[in-house]
């Protein structure tokens, strides 16, 4: 049975939280020496776990990549110093669900730290507390700390202790309709009901009034989203590493992130931060984690919610502090302080504009419906200003449609907020993407939307610019010219061939009679030794043609079919008797051979 809890409508959240709530484990205080870390795992996929790899080798740490049936071919598998099967014989996503499954494999290979990525597990405390369980260190949050900032409820009255504006709402959850009813005429349409475990846009859904369907988009106050990164050590410092501008979303999911926010008054910007850092001393936060608000149309914001993890925009941060925020999450979880680390507030400066886009193989004409299939060509935009973290984006690559539909992450950096737009325009331009469909061409339009880029744009800012949607078609001409000669080749035209056109085979002129005599005629007329007899009297030299090694001799069928060689054994004989041999057969691909008469040679 599920509880409710409400929270408020205008920019209302209604929290919706289960009954059953996860366990709540015991805080224990944090050790405080130092233990160096000497391998990683990586309990994730794709790009986080590729970026995370890097980092570790950058410090000198082994990595460990997991990766489910599904995943055998993906590049994360490839990127690590070791690599095992997890969750085998379960679904998809659920073998990266499988906490044991995982635990077993990082105690079987002597990993010392589990490094969670995002999504899958990473918000996760029963996960956190397994690794804690089988002495493995937990590269993020205490287990503790991962159950109160999961849970919405919770992590909103702990704002709320911290003195943290919140969006008006129910303390507990509700058990009844009838408690949402009394709540909604209270505070008036739109309400929000929010689940209490949700996250990525997840157990949200808005209701405008009582005689409609629910509905998934936000609330029409027009709220702008902004997160600002927290990073904790385990000597209760905390520093935040400025914010982000989240704003530009579908379906509650970022597309966009802009750090800083330019939009973002400076006041208000020194309360986000000093709100951001009090809540995160409050529950002892310990390593990277995002604080994220709402800022109404009258410029007070609202704490929304905690993610106790790295975030999938994490770039925009680096590149605008020149922090790396996975090497901090690794030393953290070593024991070093963050004053050691060099990383005190007032020695944190921004330098310039950091833009992300998700390129995700999606169609924006339909709804953003995934696609599937493999990449057939890609080449991805470069340059000075621009980093790529990616871990599928590659010619042959293969799209399934069991995970994330993001390609790659591309981040522009720039002196400012026009120049990064710039710098994306031109590298997005540049890719070609062939195979499966992109966003790009609706990335391309957000870019050069005046709205973005005067830095007004708002959570609806996708829903009310439906212009976003008018895509330019991809002309795809070298494509589509090859399918068609590939299957002019193949198949033969379509069309009647042009009369003057050479015609695509040349019947040969054989003499009438029989051949004239050849070595093969000697061999059989004389005997072996006749034979041998014949080639040492020959002057000259003695040619052995290869033309007729058909299938047998290469996979990639750079020789002649059996059907077109017997066309021409006629006019061979009549014209070539003074060949010493044919080659056929040539047996070298056995391999080969084996595909070519459908049998398996060591079996008979």
């Amino acid at each position: 049975m599920l509880g409710y809890t409400v929270v408020r409508g205008g920019l209302g959240l209604l929290t919706v939280r289960r009954a059953c709530l996860a366990p709540r484990y015991a805080h224990s205080a944090p050790r405080n020496e130092y233990r160096p870390i000497k391998k990683v795992m990586v309990a994730n996929r794709g790009e986080i776990a590729i970026r995370v790899f890097r980092a570790c080798t950058e410090l000198g740490i082994r990595t460990v990549a997991v990766y489910s049936e599904q995943d055998t071919g993906q590049m994360h598998r490839q990127k690590a110093d070791e690599a095992y099967l997890i969750g085998k014989g379960l679904p998809p996503v659920a073998a990266y669900l499988d906490i044991p499954n995982i635990i077993q494999v990082a105690k079987d290979n002597n990993v010392d730290a589990i490094h969670p990525g995002y999504g899958f597990l990473s918000e996760r405390s029963d996960f956190a507390q397994a690794c804690s369980d089988a002495g493995v260190r937990f590269i993020g949050p205490s287990p503790e700390t991962v159950r109160k900032m999961g849970d919405k409820v919770e992590a909103r009255s702990l704002a709320i202790s911290a003195g943290v504006p919140v969006v008006p709402g129910t303390d507990a959850p509700i058990s009844c309709l009838q408690d949402a009813q009394v709540f909604s005429k209270t505070y008036g349409f739109p309400i929000i009901f929010k689940a209490a475990y949700g996250g990525g846009g997840r157990g949200m859904r808005v209701v405008r009034e009582y005689e409609v369907s629910l509905f998934v988009y936000p609330t029409v106050n027009h709220p702008v989203c902004f997160d600002v990164c927290a990073l904790g050590d385990k000597y209760g410092n905390v520093i935040h590493l400025y914010e982000r501008d989240c704003s530009i979303q579908r379906r509650h999911q970022k597309v966009v992130e802009i750090a800083p926010a330019f939009q973002l008054d400076p006041h208000l910007r020194n309360r986000l931060h000093a709100d951001a850092v009090n809540l995160a001393k409050q529950v002892g936060y310990e390593n990277a984690g995002t604080v994220e608000f709402l800022v109404d149309r009258q410029n007070k914001h609202y704490f929304i919610e905690v993610n106790s993890r790295l975030q999938v925009e994490h770039t925009v941060t680096e590149e605008i502090t020149d922090v790396d925020l996975v090497h901090a999450q690794l030393h953290v979880c070593e024991g070093r302080s963050l004053p050691e680390l060099g990383l005190k507030q007032d020695k944190i400066r921004v330098n310039g504009c950091a833009i992300q886009c998700r390129v995700t193989t999606e169609d924006p004409s339909r709804g953003f419906q995934p696609d599937t299939g493999r990449i057939e060509v890609f080449r991805s935009g470069e340059g000075m200003g621009i980093r790529l973290d990616s871990a599928s984006a590659y010619q042959g690559a293969v799209i399934s449609p069991h995970y994330d539909s993001l390609l790659v992450k591309v981040i522009a950096s720039g002196k400012d907020l026009n120049t990064a737009a710039s710098k994306m325009s031109r590298a997005l331009a540049e890719f070609r993407v062939r195979g499966v469909k992109t966003n790009i061409p609706f990335l391309q339009n957000v870019f050069s939307n005046h709205q973005f880029l005067h830095s007004t744009v708002d959570t609806q800012f996708i829903d009310e610019n439906q212009e976003l949607f008018n895509l330019k078609p991809t002309q795809n001409r070298a494509q589509k010219l090859l399918h068609y000669l590939g299957h002019v080749m193949v198949n033969g035209p379509t069309t009647p061939i042009p009369v003057k056109a050479k015609p695509s085979s040349i019947d040969p002129v054989i003499p009438p009679g029989d051949p004239p005599v050849g070595f093969r005629d000697v061999l059989l007329r004389d005997g072996p030794e006749g034979f041998a007899k014949a080639v040492r009297a020959h002057r000259g030299l003695l040619l052995m043609d290869t033309t007729f090694r058909d299938a047998h001799q290469s996979l990639l069928a750079t020789r002649v079919r059996t059907h077109d060689l017997k066309k021409i054994s006629p006019f061979v004989s009549h014209n070539f008797n003074n060949l010493y041999s044919l080659e056929n057969w040539g047996g070298e691909r056995l391999n080969v051979w084996e595909l070519f008469v459908i049998v398996k040679s060591f079996h008979n």
